[in-house]
C-alpha cells in the first residue's frame, strides 16, 4: 500500500460541507484533527446547510472542542429545511457559488455521491458541480439505508484521536442521543473496519472516496 502525503500549504484552507449538523463530525472529524495537528495554521471552513438554533449550537461546540486550540475555524450553518434540500437546489447552489468567490480551498470534504439520503447527495453533487479543479474527498455516514461502499482512500487514526471523536459525538449532540444509529459502537465499529482494510497501526481509520486525484511521481524529491 502506497502512503501519499497531502502537502497542504501553511495557512491553507480546508473546506468541509455537511447537509446537517453532525455530518462532518461523523464522517471526517478525526481526519480534520490529524490535519490540524500536522499542518499548524490551517483554516477550516465548516459549512452546514440545515440546522436550527439547537443543532447549530451543537455543531459549533463540536468544532470548537476538536479544533479551536489547533486551527482557525469558520462555522457557517444555514437554515434550509432538513430532508427537503433538493427542493432548494437553486438557493443552495447560490451558497456554493458565493463561497467559491470567497474561499480558495486546498482540500474539500463532502458527502459521498452514492449516498442514498437525498440531502447528502445534493450537497455532494453541488460540491462537484461548483469546485471542478480541487481535491475532493467524500466521507461516509452509516445509516439505516445501508449504502456504505468500498472507500479507496483511507486515513489511519491514532487511538487518542479516535477517543476525541467519540467523546465529542457523545458530549456535543444531545439532540441525537435517542436515535438508534447514533451510537459510539457504530462509529467505532466502522472505523475499526476501515483500520483493518488499511492495516492502520492503531487499528482504526476513516474511509473516503477519492474520485479524482492528480498524482505527480517524484515531485516531492525532484531537484
Amino acid at each position: 500500500m502506497l502512503d501519499l502525503d497531502f502537502d497542504l500549504p501553511p495557512h491553507g484552507t480546508v473546506l468541509c460541507f455537511g447537509a446537517h449538523c453532525d455530518d462532518i463530525e461523523i464522517g471526517c472529524s478525526a481526519t480534520l484533527v490529524e490535519l490540524a495537528k500536522h499542518a499548524p495554521g490551517l483554516n477550516f471552513v465548516w459549512t452546514v446547510f440545515s440546522g436550527d438554533a439547537t443543532r447549530e449550537s451543537e455543531t459549533r461546540a463540536a468544532a470548537a472542542m476538536l479544533l479551536a486550540k489547533r486551527a482557525r475555524i469558520d462555522v457557517q450553518v444555514h437554515r434550509f429545511r432538513g430532508s427537503y434540500l433538493p427542493e432548494s437546489w437553486s438557493s443552495i447552489k447560490d451558497v456554493f457559488e458565493s463561497l467559491k468567490r470567497q474561499v480558495s480551498p486546498d482540500l474539500i470534504f463532502t458527502h459521498a455521491l452514492h449516498d442514498r439520503h437525498q440531502d447528502h447527495r445534493i450537497v455532494s453533487e453541488l460540491t462537484w458541480n461548483t469546485f471542478r479543479d480541487h481535491s475532493v474527498l467524500e466521507y461516509e455516514i452509516p445509516k439505516y439505508e445501508g449504502d456504505l461502499a468500498q472507500p479507496n482512500f483511507l486515513v489511519p487514526i491514532p487511538a487518542s484521536t479516535l477517543a476525541e471523536k467519540l467523546d465529542m459525538l457523545a458530549g456535543c449532540f444531545a439532540s441525537q442521543r435517542e436515535r438508534s444509529w447514533f451510537d459510539s459502537d457504530v462509529f467505532r465499529g466502522l472505523m475499526r473496519l476501515r483500520g483493518v482494510e488499511c492495516n492502520a497501526p492503531s487499528g482504526f481509520a476513516e474511509g473516503f472516496h477519492a474520485r479524482k486525484l492528480r498524482f505527480k511521481p517524484g515531485t516531492r524529491n525532484s531537484k
